[in-house]
C-alpha cells in the first residue's frame, strides 16, 4: 500500500481483491455485485477521493471504494444510511463490492459517516466514474 495525499488517507491496491468468503466457498461470479465491481473505474474514485485528505492530522479515512460502494448499494436498493450498513454487514457479495478482504459481521462503519460518504463523492464525481460504459455510467448517474 502507498501513501496517498496525506496520512489521512492510505491508496489501496487497484483491482478487486481476492475475497475470502465464509465456509470457503467463492463469490457467485454471476452475482450483479460481483459483475459490478469489475465494471467500476475504482483507480478513477479513488484519485478523486483522495484529494478530499490533504492533511495529516485526524482519523485515517475509510477507503474510496467503501465510500463509494456504500453509496452506490444504498441508491440502487433505496436504503437508509442505517439499512445500507446493515445490508452491507450482512451480504457477502455486498462486502465483495465495497473491497472487504473477509466476510465479516462486524458493521462495515457508523452509518453516520454515509453524511461525509456523501459530501466527499460529489456528482462530478459520479459521472466520471461512469464513463466506462453504459450500463455503469446509467446507475452511477441516478446516485443522490
Amino acid at each position: 500500500m502507498q501513501i496517498g495525499a496525506g496520512e489521512m488517507y492510505t491508496k489501496r491496491e487497484s483491482g478487486q481483491i481476492a475475497m475470502k468468503f465464509p465456509f470457503n466457498v467463492e463469490p457467485d461470479p454471476e452475482s450483479p455485485w460481483v459483475i459490478l465491481a469489475d465494471r467500476i473505474p475504482w483507480d478513477r474514485i479513488e484519485e478523486e477521493y483522495m484529494k478530499h485528505f490533504p492533511g495529516s492530522e485526524g482519523q485515517v479515512a475509510k477507503s474510496a471504494r467503501l465510500a463509494f460502494g456504500a453509496l452506490y448499494i444504498q441508491t440502487a436498493e433505496g436504503l437508509t444510511d442505517v439499512k445500507t450498513r446493515r445490508h452491507i454487514r450482512e451480504n457477502p457479495h455486498m462486502q465483495y463490492f465495497c473491497g472487504r478482504e473477509m466476510y465479516t459481521t462486524e458493521p462495515p462503519f457508523d452509518a453516520s459517516l454515509m453524511v461525509y460518504f456523501r459530501k466527499r463523492i460529489p456528482a462530478e464525481l459520479k459521472r466520471k466514474a461512469g464513463n466506462g460504459n453504459n450500463s455503469t455510467r446509467m446507475a452511477v448517474s441516478e446516485m443522490p
